[in-house]
């Protein structure tokens, strides 16, 4: 229910209505389309043991001494989810704009192989209401908006998100 529906419930109108609407809303926080798409900030992912992709979409080839491996992988001390990009279950990350909600973390790729992880509770209300849309995380239980990196985009949001690393060998991906 919107908060249009309940106030037309509760049985304001017109003026009262309005009024009320109005009082309690700043311009940032009106509900966004979830498919706009808006500038991304500039992330780096690592796609397989010499590659990574940054937030603008360019591709580098990484030294060996940087490459990601299984290896390194397992070495991750405090992690929070490991998910198998192998499995058809999780077929949701390997698309761009694909997100996937596994253990209270919602987990995206944001751009072409950048992946970006963020707890699903929303700060403004301790409600497990927060997806990705493409561009940035939104609670769709009241509309918090944040950004990639967990800063708040509008009043709902100015608590920030907590957001996770994450590391990947292209079959494996680990958020700690």
């Amino acid at each position: 229910m919107t908060r249009l529906d309940f106030l037309k419930s509760m049985g304001f109108k017109g003026p009262a209505l309005m009024a009320l609407l109005t009082s309690c809303v700043n311009k940032e926080d009106t509900v966004i389309d979830a498919l706009t798409i808006a500038p991304v900030p500039e992330t780096v992912a690592i796609i397989d043991t010499a590659t990574a992709i940054t937030g603008t979409g360019t591709t580098v080839k990484l030294p060996s001494s940087l490459a990601i491996t299984t290896e390194v992988l397992n070495k991750i001390t405090s992690v929070k989810l490991k998910i198998d990009l192998t499995s058809s279950s999780n077929a949701a990350l390997l698309k761009v704009g694909g997100y996937l909600i596994q253990s209270g973390i919602v987990v995206a790729q944001s751009t072409s192989g950048v992946l970006v992880a963020a707890t699903q509770t929303c700060t403004h209300e301790p409600k497990k209401g927060i997806i990705f849309n493409k561009t940035e995380f939104y609670c769709t239980q009241h509309g918090a908006r944040f950004s990639l990196t967990g800063a708040g985009l509008n009043t709902f949001g100015k608590n920030g998100l907590t957001i996770y690393k994450v590391a990947t060998d292209g079959n494996t991906v680990v958020i700690y």
